[in-house]
Formats: structure tokens, C-alpha cells, sequence
């Protein structure tokens, strides 16, 4: 008898390891098309715009919504597991955040709970994605974002002819193009005189995003793929991704990534030498970092990296007391630009603590390249916060950044849907 049971176990881990074989060669098309729609929806939701009907912001919300349903259906169809609790429990106290926000403040306000959904979302559809569809994914969506980015860099005419970023801003952003922007591109796009340029074409490029802020994300979020996977990715993946992100370092005159991508680079060899929860450090660091620019150049002000380091201070400095318990939250639109202040109003300060912690520690940190996914990861997240505004938390960047994060979490130690004891003795 015990022979047989140990016949049927071993049978059993030998199952086992042929079903994670098999997962693993197969290309999982749900998750590959969310991760790709991500990225993709405001693009294709631009052509129809322009090309079939005019859509509105319930087109977009409504597009989101759907990706969103999608993964959550997919995510609870594979099951909870433990080692998801702790992206579960963020978005149930996010959830008794929004609730607390909206009853104190008599208003619907969901936008930091759509934030945080986002995030749940993904980064279990990574949790649960296998190394040849993250690759997929990652592979169509740098290709698409290129070839776009080149029709943009070769024919502005063309490139508006296809998704015509001022109409459809116009139609469901409510963001009416100014007199001088005859282009078709997104007024934001057009840029000035001053700032950093390295002089490739006459605005800041777009792609497939239309607006230029998505796009200098999107090069980050390549760099922590990179920099998390380089050890297995093949040769022509690699160029792909290089030829992508320096392509929008050339062209889309974005400084912050720029010393982001070269952080990368350096990390590369360094992230893997310091401990996971050094990034509990990272955040109050990078602020302290930001009072000392304050403290040095207090009447800097200008589209330049100091300059936006002082609004955000300022605005730091210039606190309503009330918001920080989240009293405050009809003021939250003023702070779109200042990503650590606008989480204060949007989603208290305790908001902001289960954010910090949440992103120093659910990033696995057992391997050389989960340490970097983490540590870049959490540089991406608090530097951009300093800088700039929501744009990290929108599906178009938070997509793909945290499907990745997910993956890595999980890659050396899958989770496999294991057999009921009664199925594999039967």
C-alpha cells in the first residue's frame, strides 16, 4: 500500500511539472490582449474618433472599464491565492478609503480607487502570465509604439490623418485645441523655445499615446522590463526595446527619463548588491532630496527639473491641514502636476503610506533581477511623483509597468492550480 501511494505521488508531481511545462510553451491570448489593450485602447479609440464617429468620455471610461471587468473576471476565475492577499488587502483598504473620502466630502470620489484597481489588476494578470506571453506582449506593444513613432517623426500630416490627437481630445477630454495649434497634434505636444530639445523634430512626439507625457513613461517602463529581464530576452527583443526607448529619448525632449534610463543602466549592476526594503528609504529620500533643491533655489520656477521640483514643494509646503484626513478632495484637480500632493488630497495621508509600502514591498527580491525590477520600480514611482503628476497611475503606463512586476514576483516560483488530493488518487 505505501508503495502505491508513493507510485501515485510521484505520478502526481511528474503531472504536475508536464502541466507547468505545457503553460508555459502556450500563449495565454487573454492576458496577452489585456496587456497589449492597455497600451493600445486610447490609440484605437483615436481612430475611430477621427476615422469612423465621434466618441465622448464614456467611449474612453467605458473602454477601461471593460479591460478592467476583463481581468478581474480572468483573475478570479484562476482563484485567490495567499500570495495574493497582499494586493487584495491594498485594494480593500483603498476601497474603505474611497468610501471614508466620499461620505466626508458628500461627493462620489473614485479616481485613487480606479488607481489602485488598475494596479490589483495587472499585476495579477502578471502574476498568472508565463514568461512567452509577458515577452508578447511587451514585443507587439514596443512595435507598435515605434512604428507610430516613426510615422509621426517621417509625416505629422499622416500621423494625424490616422488618429487625430487634438479632435479627439477635444471630443472626450473637453480640451479644445488653442488658436495657434493648427496641426491636429495635441496642444501640449507643441512644447517652446526653451525647453530641452535635442532638436530631432519641432514638438514633443506622441505615438500612440497622442499626448507626450504617456510616451516618456512608456520609455521607463521599458527600462524596468529591461533591466528585469535582460538576462532572458533574445537579440532582436533587446534591439526592438533599445531602438524604442532611445528613439523617444530623441524625440520627445524628456529629461526625467533620460536620467532615469542611465540610472537603469547603472543599476543594472548595482540594484542586485542592496536589500529589497533599502526602498523603503527611496521615497523619504527623494522628498528630503527635493526640500534640499527648495532650500538652495527657492525662486526657481520654470518647465525644468528644478523648476518642477519648487512647484512641488511649495505646494507641499502650502498643505491645507484638512486635506491630509481627506476633507479637502474637490481641490484635488489643482495638483494634477505634483504627483505626492495630489495623492494627499486624493487619497489621505494614510492613502499615501499604503501606496509606499505597497510598492517597496510586494516586488519579490529573492533574485539578482527581481532586486532590480524592484528597486527600479520604486525609483520610476517616487521620481516621477516629484516631477510630475498622475500620469504613472493611468492604465497606458500602470498597465505593462505592473504586469511586469507581477510576473517577476512570481517567475521562479509559479503558481500552479494543484489537484485535489481525491482527483489524483482517483
Amino acid at each position: 500500500m505505501a508503495v502505491s501511494d508513493h507510485k501515485t505521488a510521484a505520478f502526481a508531481v511528474a503531472g504536475n511539472r508536464l502541466d507547468a511545462a505545457g503553460e508555459a510553451s502556450r500563449t495565454d491570448y487573454p492576458v496577452l490582449w489585456l496587456g497589449l489593450l492597455s497600451v493600445l485602447y486610447n490609440g484605437i479609440l483615436a481612430f475611430i474618433n477621427h476615422n469612423i464617429m465621434p466618441l465622448s468620455m464614456t467611449h474612453v471610461a467605458a473602454s477601461e472599464g471593460l479591460i478592467m471587468a476583463s481581468a478581474i473576471i480572468y483573475i478570479l476565475h484562476k482563484g485567490i491565492y495567499e500570495t495574493d492577499l497582499p494586493a487584495f488587502l491594498f485594494l480593500l483598504f483603498t476601497l474603505v478609503v474611497t468610501i471614508y473620502v466620499s461620505v466626508l466630502n458628500r461627493m462620489l470620489f473614485i479616481d485613487h480607487f480606479r488607481n489602485v484597481l488598475i494596479i490589483f489588476c495587472f499585476t495579477g494578470l502578471g502574476g498568472w502570465s508565463n514568461e512567452k506571453t509577458m515577452k508578447l506582449a511587451f514585443r507587439w506593444a514596443s512595435l507598435v509604439v515605434m512604428i507610430f513613432l516613426i510615422f509621426e517623426i517621417a509625416s505629422v500630416p499622416f500621423y494625424v490623418s490616422i488618429v487625430h490627437p487634438s479632435d479627439y481630445f477635444a471630443n472626450t477630454r473637453g480640451l479644445l485645441p488653442l488658436s495657434y495649434n493648427t496641426t491636429g497634434l495635441f496642444q501640449n505636444a507643441l512644447g517652446f523655445p526653451e525647453r530641452f530639445s535635442f532638436g530631432i523634430i519641432d514638438h514633443r512626439s506622441s505615438s500612440i499615446f497622442l499626448e507626450q507625457v504617456s510616451l516618456a513613461n512608456f520609455c521607463g517602463v521599458i527600462a524596468v522590463y529591461l533591466i528585469s529581464m535582460w538576462e532572458k530576452l533574445g537579440r532582436w527583443d533587446r534591439l526592438l526595446m533599445i531602438g524604442t526607448a532611445v528613439l523617444i529619448l530623441v524625440t520627445n525632449d524628456t529629461r526625467t527619463m533620460l536620467i532615469f534610463c542611465f540610472a537603469c543602466i547603472v543599476g543594472y549592476f548595482v540594484f542586485p548588491k542592496i536589500p529589497k526594503n533599502f526602498n523603503l528609504l527611496l521615497m523619504p529620500l527623494i522628498v528630503a532630496a527635493g526640500f534640499l533643491v527648495y532650500t538652495l533655489k527657492p525662486n526657481a520656477t520654470g518647465d525644468n527639473f528644478t523648476g518642477r521640483i519648487n512647484l512641488t514643494m511649495k505646494k507641499v509646503m502650502d498643505l491645507d491641514p484638512l486635506a491630509i484626513l481627506g476633507l479637502s478632495v474637490d481641490r484635488v484637480a489643482e495638483f494634477a502636476d505634483s504627483g505626492y500632493v495630489y495623492l494627499i488630497y486624493a487619497a489621505t495621508i494614510f492613502g499615501v503610506i499604503a501606496l509606499w509600502l505597497f510598492v517597496c514591498l510586494f516586488p519579490a527580491g529573492r533574485t539578482a533581477a527581481q532586486r532590480r525590477c524592484a528597486h527600479s520600480l520604486s525609483l520610476f514611482i517616487f521620481l516621477n511623483m516629484m516631477i510630475g503628476g498622475t500620469a504613472v497611475f493611468s492604465m497606458k503606463i500602470a498597465g505593462l509597468l505592473w504586469f511586469v512586476v507581477g510576473y517577476m514576483r512570481f517567475h521562479d516560483n509559479p503558481r500552479i492550480r494543484q489537484g485535489r488530493p481525491a482527483d489524483v488518487l482517483s
